[in-house]
């Protein structure tokens, strides 16, 4: 059971698709550390860049710039293959995140290598775009990747952010990037802010 199974097609490009399609099954294994709304479990990294995917289709119009959906569509179910070998680091780990930028730029050379020459150089870019946050597409990507956690934490009674004893200034400076793309959104995520901190879920 698994890649050692795997029949060659005899093509080598496609044989080269057909085993970074098994690969990434991989990422159902990552769990990070936000939990289901209904907080019975550890989402995994598949069923987040799903979720992040399918928001980036309702959000743009609350985007400060026009946005291409279909390149942010294409981010957001990118952005954490590399975590099947680096691993997910949890956004208020410090000591985490200090190696994290290592960790990733050689899991995704490793990654996408799997696959014909263009298309893991293009992959490989949306993941480099995404980590940028330059580009409009990029923004607005972050935007929900940063949101979507964000609302499971108001309906998990702050599940992570107790977890992580995180402290509003963290939350904020994780929430810039919605501040900037996204103000009218930042509105709500400020409310919920204010909720957390008077219901102890996040320290003033």
């Amino acid at each position: 059971m698994g890649l050692e199974a795997f029949l060659s097609s005899g093509n080598k490009r496609l044989d080269q698709q057909l085993i970074f399609t098994a690969e990434i099954d991989k990422m159902t294994k990552v769990l990070r550390r936000t939990v289901l709304v209904d907080g019975s479990r550890r989402e995994n990294d598949a069923e987040h860049s799903w979720h992040i995917a399918v928001m980036a289709m309702l959000f743009s119009e609350y985007a400060k710039e026009a946005v291409d959906i279909g390149r942010v569509v294409q981010m957001c179910v990118v952005h954490d293959l590399i975590e099947i070998y680096a691993g997910d680091t949890f956004a208020y780990d410090v000591a985490g995140n200090k190696d994290k930028a290592k960790r990733e730029a050689a899991a995704a050379d490793k990654l996408y290598a799997l696959l014909p020459k263009e298309q893991g150089e293009h992959l490989h870019a949306l993941w480099e775009e995404f980590d940028a946050e330059e580009t409009a597409d990029a923004k607005y990507a972050a935007c929900m990747d940063r949101l979507q956690p964000f609302v499971h934490n108001t309906l998990t009674e702050g599940h992570t952010w107790v977890e992580g004893n995180t402290d509003r200034a963290a939350v904020e400076k994780r929430m810039a990037v919605i501040k900037d793309f996204m103000p009218q959104v930042y509105e709500w995520l400020s409310a919920n802010l204010d909720r957390g901190v008077e219901n102890g879920w996040v320290r003033p």
